[in-house]
């Protein structure tokens, strides 16, 4: 296959940005008071039940704990479900994808775009950071981060976008893959209270890896855990990305 790429494929992310600054805020607000109100049921709601928590031998709080994980998980949800839904309603109710196919750029920079714009949202969505729960300047990386983790998750979601045939398909992909992520990738507890099988099983999760790198520069350490985290990551996106395209030119090419 003939990939061809080139800094195009800003022009596609240009088109999504000036239609995100047109209902900004609609767009904006949700994924900033969700994980907040997560915070407020969790982790002050379990506080006083869950005085603190064993995290690299050392004893943190539960509101420390749970809030980067929020933050990790607000990452997968925005470039997720934006290279799902967002990219399917472009290509197949839209027709976005073929008007775009009518000029110069090419599937592989059309997806390109799709891809980082979807990064983009989870780059938006580490706005929580600044809720005082973050450790700084080790916590300026989380930015770096949430671009890495929305590259893989955008990644993926758009292999999903294109292999599922109607949208409320992709009820699939958010049952089978991000709920599991969501509730066993040390989000809300340790995975190491975990059976040790379901501990293997959750070191295959992407989320698990996201969590591990964005908890570890919230306090202000990198210790072996976030190094793995970002090689898994940066691997995943290798995998991923690639995939992304081949089989969304697959879907767009007859």
């Amino acid at each position: 296959m003939n990939v061809r790429i080139s800094t195009r494929f800003i022009r596609v992310w240009q088109r999504n940005l000036t239609v995100y600054r047109e209902s900004w805020k609609i767009n904006f607000l949700p994924p900033l008071l969700e994980p907040f109100f997560y915070l407020l049921a969790f982790g002050i709601g379990f506080s006083g039940l869950i005085s603190s928590v064993s995290y690299a031998s050392r004893e943190i709080s539960y509101v420390l704990f749970i809030a980067p994980s929020l933050l990790a998980i607000n990452m997968m949800n925005n470039s997720f479900f934006e290279n799902t839904f967002g990219s399917f309603v472009r290509m197949y109710y839209q027709k976005t994808f073929n008007a775009m196919m009518a000029t110069p750029l090419t599937v592989e920079e059309i997806v390109t775009g799709e891809i980082v714009w979807g990064a983009t949202k989870s780059v938006i969505g580490t706005v929580i950071s600044f809720f005082g729960l973050i450790s700084y300047p080790a916590g300026l990386l989380i930015v770096f981060v949430g671009f890495l983790g929305g590259l893989a998750f955008g990644s993926v979601a758009m292999v999903f976008t294109a292999i599922v045939e109607r949208i409320e398909l992709f009820n699939l992909p958010v049952f089978l893959f991000i709920t599991p992520m969501f509730l066993f990738s040390g989000t809300f507890f340790p995975i190491s209270s975990l059976p040790l099988w379901a501990q293997y099983f959750a070191l295959t999760l992407p989320l698990t890896h996201l969590v591990n790198l964005v908890r570890a520069l919230s306090l202000g350490m990198f210790n072996a855990e976030a190094l793995a985290g970002f090689l898994y990551l940066a691997v995943f996106c290798l995998v991923m990305f690639p995939l992304a395209i081949f089989k969304m030119r697959n879907r767009l090419i007859k």
